[in-house]
Protein backbone atom coordinates (compact mmCIF):
# COMPACT_ATOMS: atom_id res chain seq x y z
CA UNK A 1 0.00 0.00 0.00
CA UNK A 2 1.29 3.54 -0.90
CA UNK A 3 1.17 6.24 1.98
CA UNK A 4 -1.36 8.62 -0.14
CA UNK A 5 -3.21 5.75 -1.81
CA UNK A 6 -6.77 6.84 -2.11
CA UNK A 7 -6.00 10.57 -2.19
CA UNK A 8 -7.24 11.87 -5.35
CA UNK A 9 -5.22 15.46 -6.58
CA UNK A 10 -6.48 17.75 -9.29
CA UNK A 11 -3.28 18.90 -10.87
CA UNK A 12 -3.49 22.42 -12.33
CA UNK A 13 0.10 23.55 -12.38
CA UNK A 14 2.51 24.00 -15.12
CA UNK A 15 5.74 24.77 -15.40
CA UNK A 16 8.33 23.97 -12.15
CA UNK A 17 6.96 24.81 -9.40
CA UNK A 18 3.63 23.11 -9.02
CA UNK A 19 4.54 19.75 -10.64
CA UNK A 20 7.51 19.44 -8.53
CA UNK A 21 4.64 19.05 -5.69
CA UNK A 22 2.64 17.07 -7.21
CA UNK A 23 4.93 14.90 -8.27
CA UNK A 24 6.32 14.13 -5.12
CA UNK A 25 2.51 13.52 -3.90
CA UNK A 26 2.27 11.15 -7.02
CA UNK A 27 5.09 9.39 -5.69
CA UNK A 28 3.72 9.11 -2.80
CA UNK A 29 0.91 7.44 -3.71
CA UNK A 30 -1.69 10.10 -4.66
CA UNK A 31 -3.49 9.63 -7.55
CA UNK A 32 -2.69 12.54 -9.68
CA UNK A 33 -4.80 14.00 -12.87
CA UNK A 34 -3.14 16.54 -14.40
CA UNK A 35 -5.64 18.74 -15.97
CA UNK A 36 -4.35 20.88 -18.93
CA UNK A 37 -5.38 22.79 -21.64
CA UNK A 38 -6.34 20.85 -24.94
CA UNK A 39 -2.89 22.57 -25.92
CA UNK A 40 -1.14 21.42 -22.89
CA UNK A 41 1.22 22.15 -20.42
CA UNK A 42 3.95 25.02 -22.12
CA UNK A 43 6.94 23.08 -20.74
CA UNK A 44 5.91 19.89 -23.25
CA UNK A 45 7.72 22.02 -25.84
CA UNK A 46 9.97 24.08 -24.01
CA UNK A 47 13.86 23.35 -24.36
CA UNK A 48 13.15 20.63 -26.63
CA UNK A 49 16.41 17.94 -27.74
CA UNK A 50 13.85 15.96 -29.67
CA UNK A 51 11.08 17.63 -32.46
CA UNK A 52 8.76 15.13 -31.86
CA UNK A 53 8.04 14.37 -28.24
CA UNK A 54 7.60 15.92 -24.71
CA UNK A 55 10.55 17.92 -23.56
CA UNK A 56 13.00 16.68 -20.47
CA UNK A 57 11.43 19.89 -18.82
CA UNK A 58 7.84 17.96 -19.12
CA UNK A 59 8.93 14.57 -18.65
CA UNK A 60 11.60 15.13 -15.71
CA UNK A 61 8.46 16.94 -13.63
CA UNK A 62 5.72 15.01 -14.30
CA UNK A 63 6.45 11.29 -13.66
CA UNK A 64 3.53 8.89 -12.15
CA UNK A 65 0.83 11.20 -13.00
CA UNK A 66 -2.49 11.05 -15.40
CA UNK A 67 -3.43 13.76 -17.94
CA UNK A 68 -6.83 14.89 -18.88
CA UNK A 69 -7.54 17.96 -21.29
CA UNK A 70 -10.24 20.33 -20.24
CA UNK A 71 -11.56 24.16 -22.08
CA UNK A 72 -11.91 25.81 -18.95
CA UNK A 73 -13.27 28.61 -21.17
CA UNK A 74 -16.22 26.78 -22.25
CA UNK A 75 -19.10 26.53 -20.22
CA UNK A 76 -19.46 22.64 -20.97
CA UNK A 77 -15.52 22.63 -19.52
CA UNK A 78 -16.73 24.76 -16.20
CA UNK A 79 -19.18 22.58 -15.41
CA UNK A 80 -17.12 19.31 -15.87
CA UNK A 81 -14.77 20.78 -13.83
CA UNK A 82 -17.03 21.42 -11.08
CA UNK A 83 -17.46 17.82 -11.04
CA UNK A 84 -14.00 16.84 -11.04
CA UNK A 85 -13.85 19.34 -7.67
CA UNK A 86 -16.72 17.77 -6.30
CA UNK A 87 -14.88 14.43 -6.52
CA UNK A 88 -11.52 15.52 -5.43
CA UNK A 89 -9.15 15.83 -1.96
CA UNK A 90 -6.75 18.27 -3.23
CA UNK A 91 -6.24 21.00 -5.54
CA UNK A 92 -3.02 22.31 -6.61
CA UNK A 93 -2.40 26.03 -9.07
CA UNK A 94 -0.43 27.64 -9.37
CA UNK A 95 -1.43 29.99 -12.25
CA UNK A 96 -0.98 34.00 -11.35
CA UNK A 97 -2.49 35.91 -9.23
CA UNK A 98 -6.41 36.04 -9.72
CA UNK A 99 -6.39 33.66 -12.30
CA UNK A 100 -8.70 30.63 -10.80
CA UNK A 101 -10.79 33.45 -9.42
CA UNK A 102 -11.38 35.28 -13.00
CA UNK A 103 -12.41 31.15 -14.23
CA UNK A 104 -15.28 31.36 -11.60
CA UNK A 105 -13.78 29.49 -9.06
CA UNK A 106 -13.07 31.56 -5.74
CA UNK A 107 -11.94 29.77 -2.80
CA UNK A 108 -15.66 30.26 -1.30
CA UNK A 109 -17.10 28.85 -4.77
CA UNK A 110 -14.92 25.65 -4.36
CA UNK A 111 -15.69 25.39 -0.62
CA UNK A 112 -19.13 25.32 -1.75
CA UNK A 113 -18.54 22.43 -4.13
CA UNK A 114 -16.31 20.23 -1.93
CA UNK A 115 -16.22 21.40 1.76
CA UNK A 116 -13.49 18.84 2.41
CA UNK A 117 -11.24 20.22 -0.56
CA UNK A 118 -8.01 21.35 0.32
CA UNK A 119 -6.72 23.80 -2.35
CA UNK A 120 -2.99 24.42 -2.56
CA UNK A 121 -2.03 27.70 -3.94
CA UNK A 122 1.79 29.05 -4.82
CA UNK A 123 2.34 32.10 -5.85
CA UNK A 124 5.72 34.54 -6.14
CA UNK A 125 4.54 36.81 -3.16
CA UNK A 126 2.71 37.02 -0.55
CA UNK A 127 -0.33 39.79 0.17
CA UNK A 128 1.50 43.05 0.16
CA UNK A 129 2.63 45.22 -3.01
CA UNK A 130 4.50 42.75 -4.77
CA UNK A 131 0.87 40.19 -4.46
CA UNK A 132 0.62 40.95 -8.64
CA UNK A 133 4.20 40.70 -9.64
CA UNK A 134 5.24 38.36 -11.92
CA UNK A 135 7.98 35.50 -10.32
CA UNK A 136 10.07 33.34 -12.04
CA UNK A 137 13.05 30.94 -10.54
CA UNK A 138 15.72 33.91 -10.39
CA UNK A 139 13.33 36.30 -9.56
CA UNK A 140 12.28 34.72 -6.23
CA UNK A 141 16.01 34.39 -5.64
CA UNK A 142 16.54 37.53 -5.88
CA UNK A 143 13.92 38.76 -3.99
CA UNK A 144 14.32 36.20 -1.02
CA UNK A 145 17.88 36.65 0.16
CA UNK A 146 19.76 34.20 -1.79
CA UNK A 147 21.46 36.02 -4.32
CA UNK A 148 22.72 39.10 -2.89
CA UNK A 149 24.46 36.65 -0.50
CA UNK A 150 25.75 34.17 -3.15
CA UNK A 151 28.98 34.74 -5.27
CA UNK A 152 32.67 35.84 -4.13
CA UNK A 153 33.10 39.69 -2.27
CA UNK A 154 34.34 41.77 -5.45
CA UNK A 155 31.63 39.90 -7.90
CA UNK A 156 28.08 40.15 -8.65
CA UNK A 157 25.13 38.46 -7.36
CA UNK A 158 24.72 35.38 -8.47
CA UNK A 159 21.98 32.79 -8.73
CA UNK A 160 22.29 28.98 -7.52
CA UNK A 161 22.10 26.09 -9.41
CA UNK A 162 19.63 24.71 -7.49
CA UNK A 163 16.21 25.27 -8.06
CA UNK A 164 15.13 27.05 -4.50
CA UNK A 165 13.00 29.07 -6.37
CA UNK A 166 10.73 26.79 -7.96
CA UNK A 167 11.39 23.12 -6.61
CA UNK A 168 12.47 24.52 -3.09
CA UNK A 169 8.15 26.01 -3.49
CA UNK A 170 7.39 22.98 -4.18
CA UNK A 171 8.56 20.76 -1.26
CA UNK A 172 7.04 23.49 1.02
CA UNK A 173 3.53 23.06 -0.86
CA UNK A 174 3.57 19.62 -0.30
CA UNK A 175 4.36 19.65 3.43
CA UNK A 176 1.25 22.39 3.83
CA UNK A 177 -0.62 19.94 1.89
CA UNK A 178 0.37 16.79 4.05
CA UNK A 179 -0.40 19.13 7.33
CA UNK A 180 -4.37 19.77 5.83
CA UNK A 181 -4.59 16.12 4.69
CA UNK A 182 -3.71 15.58 8.69
CA UNK A 183 -6.17 17.87 10.17
CA UNK A 184 -8.92 16.99 8.05
CA UNK A 185 -8.83 13.72 9.35
CA UNK A 186 -9.99 15.12 12.96
CA UNK A 187 -12.04 17.82 11.45
CA UNK A 188 -13.63 16.62 8.13
CA UNK A 189 -12.91 20.24 6.71
CA UNK A 190 -10.81 21.33 3.72
CA UNK A 191 -8.33 24.33 4.23
CA UNK A 192 -6.64 26.88 1.96
CA UNK A 193 -3.07 26.38 1.42
CA UNK A 194 -1.08 28.86 0.13
CA UNK A 195 2.94 29.26 -0.21
CA UNK A 196 4.95 32.20 -2.01
CA UNK A 197 7.96 31.74 -4.09
CA UNK A 198 9.46 34.37 -2.18
CA UNK A 199 8.93 33.00 1.21
CA UNK A 200 10.27 29.90 0.47
CA UNK A 201 13.79 30.92 -0.52
CA UNK A 202 13.33 33.37 2.54
CA UNK A 203 13.12 30.63 4.53
CA UNK A 204 16.00 28.51 2.60
CA UNK A 205 18.71 31.43 3.81
CA UNK A 206 17.34 32.24 7.58
CA UNK A 207 21.13 31.80 8.36
CA UNK A 208 21.69 35.15 6.59
CA UNK A 209 19.11 36.50 8.60
CA UNK A 210 21.10 34.91 11.61
CA UNK A 211 24.29 36.94 10.98
CA UNK A 212 22.37 39.90 9.74
CA UNK A 213 21.41 40.53 13.38
CA UNK A 214 24.96 39.42 14.51
CA UNK A 215 26.00 42.05 12.64
CA UNK A 216 25.12 44.83 15.10
CA UNK A 217 27.64 42.78 17.42
CA UNK A 218 31.18 43.44 15.16
CA UNK A 219 32.35 41.38 12.14
CA UNK A 220 31.48 37.95 11.43
CA UNK A 221 34.97 36.27 12.03
CA UNK A 222 34.35 32.95 10.34
CA UNK A 223 33.51 34.52 7.03
CA UNK A 224 36.53 35.41 4.86
CA UNK A 225 36.04 39.03 4.16
CA UNK A 226 38.20 41.50 4.79
CA UNK A 227 35.81 44.48 5.91
CA UNK A 228 31.95 44.18 7.13
CA UNK A 229 29.49 47.17 6.05
CA UNK A 230 25.54 47.26 6.79
CA UNK A 231 24.52 44.13 5.25
CA UNK A 232 25.79 40.30 5.14
CA UNK A 233 28.43 40.16 2.28
CA UNK A 234 29.38 37.26 -0.49
CA UNK A 235 31.37 35.13 1.38
CA UNK A 236 32.44 32.90 -2.01
CA UNK A 237 32.71 29.35 -0.62
CA UNK A 238 32.48 29.89 3.30
CA UNK A 239 30.47 27.65 5.01
CA UNK A 240 28.92 30.18 6.97
CA UNK A 241 28.44 27.84 9.91
CA UNK A 242 30.59 26.70 12.85
CA UNK A 243 33.14 25.34 11.57
CA UNK A 244 35.16 26.40 8.78
CA UNK A 245 35.14 25.37 5.08
CA UNK A 246 36.35 25.98 1.86
CA UNK A 247 36.42 24.12 -1.83
CA UNK A 248 39.94 23.26 -3.01
CA UNK A 249 41.49 22.59 -6.03
CA UNK A 250 42.49 18.78 -6.99
CA UNK A 251 44.69 17.56 -9.94
CA UNK A 252 44.51 17.66 -12.83
CA UNK A 253 42.94 21.38 -12.46
CA UNK A 254 39.76 20.69 -14.62
CA UNK A 255 36.62 23.00 -14.21
CA UNK A 256 35.10 20.39 -11.00
CA UNK A 257 38.49 19.26 -9.92
CA UNK A 258 37.35 20.48 -6.46
CA UNK A 259 36.95 19.25 -3.15
CA UNK A 260 35.06 21.02 -0.41
CA UNK A 261 36.61 20.63 2.99
CA UNK A 262 35.36 21.11 6.74
CA UNK A 263 38.11 21.68 9.23
CA UNK A 264 36.97 20.91 12.66
CA UNK A 265 38.74 21.35 15.87
CA UNK A 266 39.83 17.44 16.32
CA UNK A 267 40.38 17.50 12.17
CA UNK A 268 43.24 19.87 12.51
CA UNK A 269 45.92 17.51 13.68
CA UNK A 270 45.00 14.48 11.03
CA UNK A 271 44.96 17.27 8.50
CA UNK A 272 48.49 19.31 9.31
CA UNK A 273 50.08 15.00 9.43
CA UNK A 274 48.41 14.58 5.90
CA UNK A 275 49.82 17.72 4.16
CA UNK A 276 53.26 17.35 5.80
CA UNK A 277 53.35 19.80 8.31
CA UNK A 278 52.43 17.78 11.18
CA UNK A 279 54.47 20.26 13.40
CA UNK A 280 51.17 23.28 12.70
CA UNK A 281 49.03 20.84 15.35
CA UNK A 282 51.06 21.82 17.95
CA UNK A 283 52.41 25.59 17.15
CA UNK A 284 50.24 27.89 19.24
CA UNK A 285 49.56 29.81 16.59
CA UNK A 286 47.61 27.52 14.29
CA UNK A 287 46.85 24.82 17.02
CA UNK A 288 43.42 25.98 18.07
CA UNK A 289 40.25 27.39 16.17
CA UNK A 290 40.75 30.26 17.85
CA UNK A 291 44.25 30.63 16.45
CA UNK A 292 43.60 29.92 13.31
CA UNK A 293 40.27 32.12 12.42
CA UNK A 294 41.71 35.03 11.76
CA UNK A 295 43.73 33.40 9.05
CA UNK A 296 41.20 30.93 7.32
CA UNK A 297 43.05 32.06 3.85
CA UNK A 298 46.56 30.85 4.41
CA UNK A 299 45.14 27.32 6.56
CA UNK A 300 43.54 26.75 3.31
CA UNK A 301 45.86 27.54 0.75
CA UNK A 302 48.31 25.51 2.58
CA UNK A 303 45.74 22.57 2.67
CA UNK A 304 45.55 23.38 -1.08
CA UNK A 305 49.04 23.23 -1.76
CA UNK A 306 48.90 19.34 -1.03
CA UNK A 307 45.16 18.66 -2.70
CA UNK A 308 46.13 19.93 -6.09
CA UNK A 309 48.83 17.28 -6.17
CA UNK A 310 46.07 14.49 -6.18
CA UNK A 311 42.57 13.75 -7.60
CA UNK A 312 39.54 14.29 -6.07
CA UNK A 313 38.60 10.92 -5.11
CA UNK A 314 41.86 10.29 -3.39
CA UNK A 315 41.57 13.45 -1.52
CA UNK A 316 38.31 12.53 -0.20
CA UNK A 317 39.73 8.82 0.58
CA UNK A 318 42.64 10.39 2.79
CA UNK A 319 40.37 12.88 4.35
CA UNK A 320 38.02 10.46 4.89
CA UNK A 321 40.23 8.07 6.64
CA UNK A 322 40.27 10.17 9.02
CA UNK A 323 36.72 11.25 10.08
CA UNK A 324 37.43 14.96 8.23
CA UNK A 325 34.21 15.98 6.58
CA UNK A 326 34.37 16.61 2.83
CA UNK A 327 33.36 16.06 -0.47
CA UNK A 328 34.34 16.37 -3.95
CA UNK A 329 31.95 18.82 -6.36
CA UNK A 330 30.55 16.73 -8.64
CA UNK A 331 29.03 17.57 -12.33
CA UNK A 332 25.97 16.21 -13.84
CA UNK A 333 27.52 14.18 -15.56
CA UNK A 334 29.55 12.17 -12.49
CA UNK A 335 25.88 12.34 -10.51
CA UNK A 336 24.27 11.30 -13.72
CA UNK A 337 26.48 8.26 -13.85
CA UNK A 338 26.78 7.92 -10.37
CA UNK A 339 26.25 3.98 -9.41
CA UNK A 340 25.31 4.23 -5.57
CA UNK A 341 22.73 7.12 -6.66
CA UNK A 342 21.62 4.68 -9.15
CA UNK A 343 21.50 2.11 -6.26
CA UNK A 344 19.36 4.23 -3.91
CA UNK A 345 17.18 4.84 -6.54
CA UNK A 346 17.86 8.57 -7.23
CA UNK A 347 18.94 8.10 -10.78
CA UNK A 348 16.20 6.41 -12.88
CA UNK A 349 15.92 5.30 -16.06
CA UNK A 350 12.03 5.64 -17.53
CA UNK A 351 10.57 4.35 -20.69
CA UNK A 352 8.68 6.69 -22.59
CA UNK A 353 6.12 6.05 -25.96
CA UNK A 354 7.81 8.70 -27.97
CA UNK A 355 11.41 9.72 -26.75
CA UNK A 356 12.35 6.04 -25.85
CA UNK A 357 14.61 5.88 -22.64
CA UNK A 358 15.55 8.87 -20.53
CA UNK A 359 16.98 9.69 -16.95
CA UNK A 360 15.48 11.43 -14.35
CA UNK A 361 15.83 11.88 -10.51
CA UNK A 362 13.92 9.85 -8.09
CA UNK A 363 11.93 10.20 -5.12
CA UNK A 364 14.54 11.51 -2.22
CA UNK A 365 11.59 10.72 0.21
CA UNK A 366 11.96 7.24 1.31
CA UNK A 367 9.19 5.22 3.24
CA UNK A 368 10.03 1.75 4.32
CA UNK A 369 6.49 0.84 4.07
CA UNK A 370 5.82 2.39 0.79
CA UNK A 371 8.32 1.97 -1.48
CA UNK A 372 8.26 4.69 -4.73
CA UNK A 373 8.21 2.96 -8.36
CA UNK A 374 8.92 5.99 -10.64
CA UNK A 375 6.71 5.71 -13.71
CA UNK A 376 6.90 7.83 -16.72
CA UNK A 377 4.91 10.96 -17.50
CA UNK A 378 1.97 11.22 -19.42
CA UNK A 379 1.15 11.96 -23.00
CA UNK A 380 -1.32 14.70 -23.73
CA UNK A 381 -4.68 13.94 -22.36
CA UNK A 382 -3.97 10.42 -22.34
CA UNK A 383 -5.99 9.40 -19.77
CA UNK A 384 -9.31 11.67 -21.02
CA UNK A 385 -11.28 8.28 -21.71
CA UNK A 386 -10.35 6.63 -18.12
CA UNK A 387 -10.51 9.28 -15.72
CA UNK A 388 -13.90 10.79 -16.88
CA UNK A 389 -15.36 7.62 -16.90
CA UNK A 390 -14.20 7.04 -13.51
CA UNK A 391 -14.87 10.38 -12.34
CA UNK A 392 -17.79 11.47 -14.28
CA UNK A 393 -19.35 8.98 -15.68
CA UNK A 394 -18.79 9.66 -19.14
CA UNK A 395 -19.18 7.08 -22.20
CA UNK A 396 -17.06 6.93 -25.47
CA UNK A 397 -19.79 8.50 -27.11
CA UNK A 398 -20.05 11.69 -25.75
CA UNK A 399 -15.61 11.75 -24.91
CA UNK A 400 -16.20 11.80 -28.78
CA UNK A 401 -18.14 14.53 -29.23
CA UNK A 402 -16.62 16.62 -26.48
CA UNK A 403 -13.15 16.21 -28.28
CA UNK A 404 -15.37 17.27 -31.78
CA UNK A 405 -16.57 20.02 -29.54
CA UNK A 406 -13.43 21.55 -28.50
CA UNK A 407 -14.30 20.72 -25.00
CA UNK A 408 -11.81 18.78 -24.35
Amino acid sequence: MSALEGVRVLDMTHVQSGPSATQILAWLGADVVKLEAPTGDITRRQLRDLDDADSLYFTMLNCNKRSITLNMKSDEGKEMFTELVASSDVLVENFGPGTVDRMGFTWDRLRELNPRLIYASIKGFGEGPYTHYKAYEVVAQAMGGSMSTTGFEEGPPLATGAQIGDSGTGIHTVAGILAALFQRERTDRGQRVSVAMQHAVLNLCRVKLRDQQRLAHGPLDEYPNDSFGAEVPRSGNASGGGQPGWALRCSPGGPNDYIYVIVQPQGWAPIARLIGRPELAEDPDWATPEARLSKLDKMFGMIEEWSAHHGKWDVLASLNAHGIPCGPILSTRELIEDASLADNGMIVTVDHPERGAFTTVGCPIKLSESPVAVRRSPLLGEHNGEVYQERLGIDADRLTALKANGVI
